[in-house]
């Protein structure tokens, strides 16, 4: 079942058991490696897209409040990013 939320968020539901350990099977729901899970009282799990990074690039990310800045706006307006191909971006570093 897909529902629209807004113009540009979609959720799409699924009805999905678990095997004998737990384990969920998230093939053609998934797109993202990383996710980081919340479980509410009542059974519900959410998971959110997640990346890791080091205390060293957390450290630095809080000393630039105008990155920090920029990354929440992002963060808060994903229809806004435009997506780069990764051979896009490293030819133009090599100029």
């Amino acid at each position: 079942m897909t529902t629209t939320l807004t113009p540009n968020l979609t959720r799409r539901s699924e009805l999905i058991e678990l095997d004998g350990r737990k384990r969920a099977p998230l093939r053609g729901l998934a797109r993202h490696e990383r996710y980081l899970v919340s479980a509410d009282d009542d059974g519900t799990l959410v998971l959110t897209p997640a990346v890791v990074m080091t205390e060293l690039e957390a450290a630095l990310l809080g000393k630039n409040p105008e990155l920090l800045g920029r990354l929440k706006e992002s963060t808060a307006h994903p229809e806004r990013l435009v997506r780069h191909r990764l051979s896009e971006v490293s030819s133009e570093g090599s100029s």
